[in-house]
């Protein structure tokens, strides 16, 4: 029986000498000495009968058919991988890695400990979080899907995939301090005499857009829109709640973050049957024809943690 033209090591060898524009530089890639290199190359184009890279002493360049072998490489590369892992996941323990990306507050405050519960069940399972305020390029930086607490504006939803993972509500609190000094709104127009604290947290330089609050009534259905002011903004909303803490104003915030200052009595919520209900909680990720399995029982933990939205009052899992 014939030896193949090329097997995955040989694809791996080529990725590497045109990435790295040098057989040096392959070499420490792939962690081996440059004569092996050297020589692996002059094998694997002894065998295809092509020329895969023009080399001198002082510079390399890939041919034409070096660039249709690399076009072929990568898939083939990344299509071995997909398969070892699927086989893997085919058994009981859960292996590889998931990267995610998550909003500063909401990642810290309760996506980061129903992540560590995951890992702890799946021990073999490693987890990447990135914490940030702009949802990232996913599928170009290699992210397997975002938690994220705003609507997301994709230009194709097709190459998208979302899921609702929990309820969430912003709601209007502030300190007793403030509102022994200032007074109770009675309506939502009232807003606009009050001193406001603005949080703008999704990367947008618009200010505008942050103070014009919709607010919708419980049980009606109803909406209204008010236009605040005051002097104090932030894009930490961290910031804005320690500001509302200290009695500086009324503020805008989401149920997860605040329901213990809520409970506590150290925030007063303002206008009680009126909230944005804007700020729900969902899954963010690239299409994909199959997502691994990892990634689909991490979703469904996530989903079964937050179906109850353990930061409504009176929850025990508020913190």
């Amino acid at each position: 029986m014939n030896s193949p033209l090329m097997d995955r090591g040989d694809l791996a060898l080529v990725l590497a000498i045109r990435d790295q524009g040098s057989l040096a530089g392959a070499a420490d890639t792939l962690d081996v000495v440059p004569s092996v290199i050297t020589k692996r190359l002059g094998a694997l184009e002894a065998r295809l009968s092509q020329r895969l890279f023009d080399r001198t002493t002082r510079r390399l360049s890939v041919t034409a058919e070096g660039e249709a072998v690399c076009l072929h490489a990568k898939t083939l590369l990344e299509g071995f991988a997909a398969l070892e892992s699927e086989l893997g996941e085919r058994q009981n323990e859960l292996v590889g890695t998931i990267r995610l990306a998550a909003t500063f507050g909401f990642g810290r405050r309760w996506l980061g400990p129903a992540l560590a519960t995951f890992q702890t069940r799946h021990p073999a399972l490693q987890i990447e979080l990135l914490l940030t305020e702009q949802l990232p390029d996913l599928g170009a930086e290699g992210y397997d899907g975002a938690i994220w607490l705003w609507a997301v504006q994709q230009p194709r939803a097709a190459d998208w995939v979302t899921r609702r993972i929990a309820r969430n509500q912003r709601v209007l609190a502030a300190s007793p301090d403030y509102l022994a000094r200032r007074g109770m709104p009675a309506t939502v127009e009232a807003l606009a005499s009050h001193d406001c604290l603005v949080a703008r947290e999704n990367g947008e330089v618009n200010q505008r857009q942050f103070t014009l609050w919709s607010l919708r009534h419980a049980r009606d259905g109803s909406t209204a829109r008010v236009r605040v002011q005051g002097r104090l903004a932030s894009n930490s909303g961290e910031m804005v709640r320690d500001w509302c803490l200290a009695g500086h104003g009324v503020m805008l915030r989401s149920l997860w973050d605040i329901a213990p200052q809520l409970a506590s009595g150290e925030l007063v919520r303002v206008l009680p049957h009126y909230a944005m209900a804007d700020a729900d909680i969902h899954w963010v990720a690239p299409w994909r024809p199959k997502t691994p399995r990892r990634v689909r029982l991490l979703v469904d933990h996530l989903a079964e943690q937050f179906r109850a939205e353990p930061w409504k009052p009176g929850k025990a899992g508020a913190r």
